[in-house]
């Protein structure tokens, strides 16, 4: 008989608590009837050890709780908390705003947060927006992208303008370089200061040549630099 193969590990998952600040918010409901909390959370955390850890053996141990708070508030969502313990605060009017779409975008915006949970920061160094972006390159690899989102670089944009816009130029620099680069650049921001250079040793270029060319070919060939109408902007549905 041939040997037993070793158990697969498991993925270090936290325990996940909830509170809702008032019962009788119509968001509340919206959220309920959208998802199964414990679910959500779940996968949250899953799609964000697949895309910046790809193993169980690579992911941090770290934390041991997150606290969903579903309460009134403004804005969409925040991460906050201790390295053990992480809470996430989510706005029961942004639910709402979204009911045509509540399931979606609740899964998108706990993806997005449940990152900051997970996601190296070179010692808080790195720039927020490239912070912000390899949060939503996750939310936009777990098919989470929601419809107003767009591939849009303008003339005077940077690449850590963060959000989408950082996420869907990571993605192309993924697409560059090769699968998992983006998980290599996490890597890097472990426990190190913030440089630019890690883009160089990761996909050949510096960053700014890498964003100009990003630019160049949403812009159908030109970079677009150049010209006096700062609005102008190009997009790619």
């Amino acid at each position: 008989m041939p040997p037993t193969p070793p158990p697969t590990p498991e993925w270090p998952l936290p325990k996940f608590n909830l509170r809702v600040d008032d019962l009788a918010h119509p968001g509340v409901a919206l959220f309920f009837d959208s998802v199964d909390a414990h679910a959500a959370l779940r996968d949250a955390v899953l799609a964000s050890f697949k895309w910046l850890y790809a193993t169980p053996e690579h992911a941090p141990t770290n934390v041991r709780s997150i606290l969903l708070v579903l309460r009134a508030m403004e804005g969409v969502a925040y991460t906050s908390g201790s390295r053990e313990e992480k809470e996430i605060h989510f706005s029961l009017a942004h639910i709402v705003n979204s009911a045509a779409r509540a399931r979606d975008e609740i899964l998108g915006v706990l993806t997005h947060e449940v990152v900051h949970c997970y996601q190296h920061n070179a010692n808080g160094t790195a720039p927020g927006g490239l912070i912000e972006g390899i949060a939503d390159f996750v939310r936009l690899r777990a098919g989470l992208a929601p419809p107003r989102w767009r591939r849009v670089a303008k003339r005077h944009d940077r690449w850590d303008a963060g959000y989408e816009k950082t996420g869907y130029f990571l993605e192309w620099v993924e697409a560059l370089a090769g699968a998992g680069t983006v998980r290599k650049l996490n890597a890097a921001l472990d426990g190190v200061n913030w440089e630019e250079g890690v883009f160089e040793r990761l996909a050949g270029k510096p960053v700014r040549e890498l964003w100009c060319a990003y630019k160049a070919e949403l812009h159908g060939g030109e970079e677009g630099d150049s010209g006096d109408n700062e609005d102008d902007g190009f997009t790619l549905v």
